[in-house]
């Protein structure tokens, strides 16, 4: 049975990808390892990547690779950099970005991309790894998150919705969901809408299951 280790750095992002392996992949094996201090540590680091925050990175990885891992996915968008560099130390597996099956699949659609996400740093990390070509329009919902903390999943997906709605009228051709918490609002998110929605959960797991199957 093929071994996947995902590494959150938000207790959020664990129900996602569970359901996305649960629809997709059910016959993979899940680790889950949670540092749930990462986001918290780099927010307060002014969303500087630094060496303590590398090495952080490294050692998940090495434990989840000692363990038997034989791929590994990180749930953590605002990371880009140091999970850049986690590859190319475990270049022997996949090493996967939250994101960039998302990317991928969102560019492929040839449509201009409306980027949502709910924690300042992903919009600084994640733009750029778009190409180009198809560099998306972004909308923080900052207090999506908030209301994420404290239970109130209502006003979460309604706040997301109504960036969307914000996008769609800027010229957003399809919805890109940044993290990996904000996948419960993709239903709602299409219906408002009536565009394509793309959530990193889901093309994660299809982009791994196809390196690895």
């Amino acid at each position: 049975m093929v071994r996947i280790a995902l590494i959150h750095a938000l207790t959020h992002s664990i129900a996602p990808i569970n359901g996305a392996f649960s629809r997709l992949w059910p016959d993979a094996a899940r680790q889950h390892l949670l540092d749930d201090s990462l986001s918290a540590d780099l927010a307060a680091n002014g969303g500087t990547l630094d060496e303590p925050m590398h090495k952080r990175f490294t050692t998940l990885a090495d434990y989840a690779v000692s363990s038997g891992a034989q791929a590994i996915l990180f749930t953590c968008s605002a990371f880009g950099l140091c999970i850049e560099r986690v590859a190319v130390q475990h270049a022997a597996i996949p090493v996967l970005k939250p994101n960039e099956a998302m990317i991928a699949e969102a560019v492929a659609s040839g449509q201009q991309i409306g980027l949502i996400a709910s924690f300042a740093p992903t919009l600084v990390s994640m733009p750029p790894e778009f190409p180009p070509h198809a560099q998306p329009l972004c909308e923080l919902v900052a207090d999506a998150m908030n209301a994420l903390n404290v239970g109130d999943m209502a006003s979460h997906d309604q706040q997301v919705v109504d960036a969307a709605l914000r996008l769609k009228a800027q010229g957003a051709g399809v919805i890109a969901l940044a993290q990996f918490s904000m996948a419960r609002a993709r239903d709602a998110v299409a219906t408002a809408t009536g565009l394509p929605v793309f959530t990193t959960p889901d093309s994660a797991v299809r982009l791994l299951k196809a390196k690895l199957s």
